[in-house]
């Protein structure tokens, strides 16, 4: 089995040349063969035309003699006349110098009066050595029968045959040179996608194929080139994100460690040792939350996470969950004012009721001490609107398209405080998962406004 391409190319072009020439040429042998033929008889008749005129014009009396003299005088056809009983009155014996056989009926016909055509009856193999014709020729009252063909030398025919397998030996070697030079044209950039995946595959992803062509192959190079950027941008991501949980894991592991070691002392107060405690509580709670969103994320994003959609009161479960945070905003002197409409909705219940746990936790945490939460629902025809307002701190312009990365924090000067930066990863990619959008609008110090939007009851899950 031939393994390179240049070389199945090569030899594909090669098979595909002698194959067009094998066919090409007996085809245009034949064609030519004809018209060829079709012209010397045009030709033919026209010379023993005027033989037979000039005979009449002469008044010849000895017609055999006229037309060996003819013979002489003529190297490109020979004359063969035969008396009107059939029998040769010129020599006829010239078949292996390229004279055709004159067959008796085909005299016989000529003597009736008819011209005669060999073209007429059936394919000429070869022209030179079977095109004839047969003219009759009256003299008083005598009918005589005058046959032209074509005369080549054997001698003159080798030379062509030659001239033409020389041509096309020509032909071979040269488009044999033409086609290795073309496919290595084409295969080198096949050669440069290679060697660019090679290194793809051993991890560096910093490559890009140069290719000018504007074909296929360009389109290849273009794809490819593509790809690698987006493994590339893959693969800070994942850099990214290990980093990240790293970090996140990390920082309360030290405070627990820390404390930990503190609280063998035996010198420290109760009150102290109370603290200590506290603080290795609530970063264990952290780590807990922060391995639950990793795992709740990771389940999200495979392709067979549990999906239990079911008809429920979308209004009631809003409603949950706000009355869920009141020991919060009502420590915060919130005015939490709803709207919500009776709606129901076909979707996970439970999925869904992360999402707003998500999205009026934020509002809370980051609503200053007597501000203001606005939860909205907005039925349509056949969608609803979710509206989660707060006038809190807002969010710059600048990080408003990034808030729904994994690990992303808006206020890194307080990372301790605001989470581990899934939250609104989790939300983005349930609202995915229903088909559904979501909208950031805030403005630094004057509050946020977060819109999901969800059909109501013709969900179909995504696969």
């Amino acid at each position: 089995m031939i393994k390179s391409l240049y070389l199945r190319v090569v030899l594909t072009f090669l098979a595909v040349v002698v194959v067009s020439v094998s066919v090409a040429f007996p085809l245009a042998t034949i064609f030519f063969r004809n018209l060829i033929t079709n012209e010397f008889q045009d030709e033919m008749l026209t010379i023993g035309n005027q033989i037979i005129k000039l005979s009449e014009d002469m008044q010849v009396k000895q017609l055999d003699s006229f037309v060996t003299g003819s013979n002489r005088f003529n190297d490109n056809y020979i004359f063969t006349l035969f008396n009107e009983n059939g029998e040769p009155m010129t020599a006829v014996s010239l078949n292996k110098n390229g004279v055709p056989r004159i067959e008796a009926s085909e005299v016989a016909f000529v003597l009736k009066g008819s011209v005669y055509k060999s073209l007429d009856y059936g394919m000429i193999r070869d022209p030179l050595k079977d095109m004839k014709v047969g003219i009759p020729l009256k003299v008083g009252d005598k009918t005589f029968a005058l046959f032209i063909h074509p005369y080549l030398s054997e001698t003159t025919r080798r030379q062509v045959q030659t001239a033409v397998i020389t041509v096309l030996v020509i032909v071979l070697i040269v488009g044999s040179l033409l086609i290795l030079v073309a496919s290595r044209y084409l295969v080198n950039p096949l050669k440069k996608l290679t060697l660019a995946t090679q290194r793809l595959a051993r991890g560096n992803f910093n490559v890009h194929v140069a290719v000018m062509q504007k074909d296929e192959l360009g389109e290849l190079a273009a794809s490819f080139n593509h790809m690698a950027g987006e493994l590339k941008q893959l693969e800070q991501m994942r850099q990214d994100f290990v980093s990240n949980v790293s970090h996140e894991i990390q920082t309360p592991l030290t405070s627990i460690r820390g404390f930990s070691k503190a609280l063998r002392g035996s010198e420290i107060e109760e009150s102290e040792r109370e603290r200590y405690l506290e603080i290795i509580e609530r970063e264990s709670e952290r780590l807990s939350r922060l391995s639950d969103n990793l795992l709740k994320l990771a389940s999200l994003e495979s392709e067979h996470h549990p999906f239990h959609p079911s008809t429920f009161d979308l209004d009631e479960q809003l409603r949950r969950i706000v009355v869920f945070y009141e020991p919060l905003w009502s420590e915060k002197q919130l005015d939490m004012d709803l709207s919500l409409p009776r709606v129901k909705i076909a979707a996970d219940s439970d999925q869904l009721n992360q999402v707003w746990m998500n999205l009026i936790g934020n509002a809370v945490k980051f609503t200053p001490v007597g501000g203001h939460i606005f939860v909205k629902l907005v039925p349509l025809r056949d969608r609803v609107q979710i509206w989660v307002q707060d006038n809190g701190i807002g969010i710059a312009e600048e990080d408003q398209s990034r808030i729904f990365e994994r690990f992303f924090k808006v206020d890194q000067a307080r990372q301790r405080d605001t989470g581990s930066g899934l939250g609104l990863a989790i939300v983005r990619k349930i609202i995915d998962l229903h088909q559904g959008t979501i909208e950031v609008r805030s403005e630094q110090g004057k509050g946020t406004q977060f819109l999901v939007t969800l059909p109501i009851l013709t969900y179909t899950s995504k696969k």
